[in-house]
């Protein structure tokens, strides 16, 4: 219990770090809102008028008070360039980042898991030079370079699937799933790369401990060695690095969902973020830094699952 409530204070304390600082900085920009809703014949009167119903004189910790006290009682305000209800717009919004974050995750171990086991099974072999030179061309390729080499190849020239938008799940979970491929691939290979290397490297180390010697002297079969007594143990960094990860799949979906068009969380912070719609941005912050904070929690929770000595340390302390 201590230490669920030592995670809640984190939480609490994270939000507001992030939060404030993500609220100065976007002060800091050249312009405000009140610029783009005006447009470009505005005169200064009604810039000022504007001004003045958004409280853009007011200091920036008087404004972020009243925002922090407004989001407490669960309102997030209403966007200045649409109007409409941030909390609707994040309803709509949550979904379609959230299903892209945890398609390209599956993805990713989908693809990285079998490859790490084969590759740990016959080190220094073939498959495994082929297949680490090959996850090291993946790390150097960021999103935006993977999506148009995509979309190219497998939307424009084999025309296999879209190249934008998406369909709901409830409409189509098929067509959904394959609306959703190419951007979820895209974040998914550069994990899947870390994720490769990472359980080969610890899995080739767990199968040289003394109790896999032992028993394969029994004469234990090797895909049960492999998988009842290897595999388990050499999870533990690859449950630690795509816990972690799950932050910065989030951070890539910023960049794919615009490239994509998909109306999701990042692009709407985007968009928030170029037309100086801070309600909207800060809204947005929130949800990330409690995702982040929440699957982190989830991560030490599933390492007393994983391991049983964590569980009962945790027990007498």
């Amino acid at each position: 219990m201590a230490f669920i409530w030592r995670k809640l204070l984190q939480l609490v304390i994270v939000l507001l770090c992030v939060t404030f600082f993500s609220f100065f900085m976007l002060t800091l920009l050249p312009g405000n809102l009140a610029d783009t809703l005006c447009g470009i014949g505005c005169t200064q009167e009604q810039r000022d008028q504007k001004v003045e119903e958004l409280r853009l004189n007011d200091p920036v910790y008087i404004r972020y008070a009243d925002w922090l006290g407004n989001v407490a009682r669960g309102d997030f305000g209403r966007s200045g360039r649409t109007q409409q209800d941030i909390s609707e717009a994040l309803t709509e919004r949550i979904p379609v980042t959230a299903e892209l974050v945890i398609y390209s995750q599956l993805l990713a171990l989908g693809i990285a898991i079998p490859i790490a086991v084969v590759a740990a099974r016959r080190a220094g072999g073939v498959f495994d030079r082929v297949s680490t030179t090959t996850a090291f061309g993946f790390l150097a390729a960021p999103p935006f370079v993977v999506a148009p080499v995509l979309v190219l190849i497998f939307a424009v020239n084999l025309k296999w699937f879209p190249a934008t938008g998406y369909t709901p799940f409830l409409e189509n979970p098929l067509d959904n799933l394959r609306t959703f491929f190419l951007p979820a691939l895209t974040l998914a290979l550069a994990e899947m790369a870390v994720y490769m290397r990472l359980l080969r490297t610890d899995l080739i180390s767990t199968l040289q401990e003394d109790y896999i010697t032992m028993a394969k002297a029994k004469g234990i079969p090797p895909k049960r060695i492999l998988w009842k007594h290897a595999f388990r143990p050499s999870t533990f960094s690859l449950v630690t690095v795509a816990g972690l990860n799950m932050g910065r799949l989030i951070g890539g979906a910023f960049v794919v969902e615009v490239i994509f068009s998909l109306n999701g969380l990042g692009k709407y912070i985007v968009d928030g973020i170029l037309g100086r719609d801070y309600l909207a941005v800060q809204a947005g912050v929130v949800v990330v830094a409690f995702a982040y904070v929440l699957i982190n929690f989830g991560v030490d929770l599933l390492y007393a699952v994983l391991d049983p000595r964590i569980r009962h340390a945790r027990a007498l302390a």
